[in-house]
């Protein structure tokens, strides 16, 4: 199980405050911990089929993204891949390619990994703004727990790094 290739992929726009909040999450703990040499943390962004190269070299791969749904923002949910397809708003765009579409054409090539979506409820997302909410800020450490709680389950167990 140590030697499984596992991704830790940060989604979201930073440009749209708490919508980059994969981002900045990824950018937040790899500044926190070293890595074993067999997990790779990615920042994502808004990259759509280009991160079809990072399915092939993934035995798992954690998501981490915002999700707008009806709870309270802040609120934290984790899914599998199953789970995360039904909570997947329809296509506003013939135009832009979401994650749901990378995961479809990932799977049609036979290159689904397993996958854990730890995802976010964004308070601020319509307007442009390079920072987070502080209520997204705040929930940085809860979503770290988890990922670490994630990792664990997988035999990981990240270098915490020092000042």
């Amino acid at each position: 199980m140590e030697n499984r290739r596992i991704t830790i992929l940060g989604l979201g726009n930073i440009l749209l405050s708490d919508e980059g909040f994969g981002v900045h999450f990824v950018r937040y703990i790899e500044q926190k911990y070293i890595f074993p040499e067999n997990v790779e943390l990615i920042d994502g962004g808004v990259m759509g089929y280009v991160l079809l190269d990072i399915f092939d070299r993934s035995d798992i791969m954690i998501v981490i993204d915002c999700i707008k749904l009806g709870d309270k923002p802040g609120s934290i949910f984790r899914f599998t891949h199953e789970e995360f397809l039904t909570k997947i708003p329809p296509p506003t765009s013939a135009h832009e390619v979401k994650f749901s579409d990378v995961l479809i054409k990932a799977e049609m090539m036979g290159d689904l990994p397993e996958i854990v979506f730890l995802c976010i409820i964004p308070k601020e997302f319509k307007d442009m703004e390079l920072e987070m909410t502080d209520e997204l800020k705040n929930r940085l450490p809860v979503m770290e727990g988890l990922l670490l709680k994630e990792l664990e389950r997988f035999g990981v167990k990240p270098e915490t790094r020092h000042a």
